[in-house]
């Protein structure tokens, strides 16, 4: 939906979380996306501590609001996907 372009382009990471004794949650993921991975105009891509509105999250092909949102904490294999729900006219 072009949010690749504030990833340089790149529409899909493969991404291994290290692993420590605190878990890893979709809200420490963001964080972790955009210290690590957003290139430009971190704005369009996260508001505050969550995703701005007009991005979804799905996690293994479901909505994230049915697991839990923020605070799911992420699995081995997980597949998280953002998608981009605005365009520019």
């Amino acid at each position: 939906g072009g949010a690749e372009l504030l990833f340089d382009k790149v529409k899909e990471h493969e991404v291994k979380l290290s692993h420590d004794n605190n878990p890893w949650t979709i809200r420490k993921l963001l964080v972790w996306i955009k210290e690590n991975l957003l290139k430009e105009r971190p704005e369009l891509f996260v508001q505050e501590d969550t995703v701005r509105p007009g991005i979804l999250i799905l996690v293994n092909d479901a909505d994230w609001e049915l697991v839990g949102e923020l605070e799911y904490e992420i699995q081995n294999k997980d597949r998280i996907v953002f998608i981009s729900t605005l365009h520019g006219g």
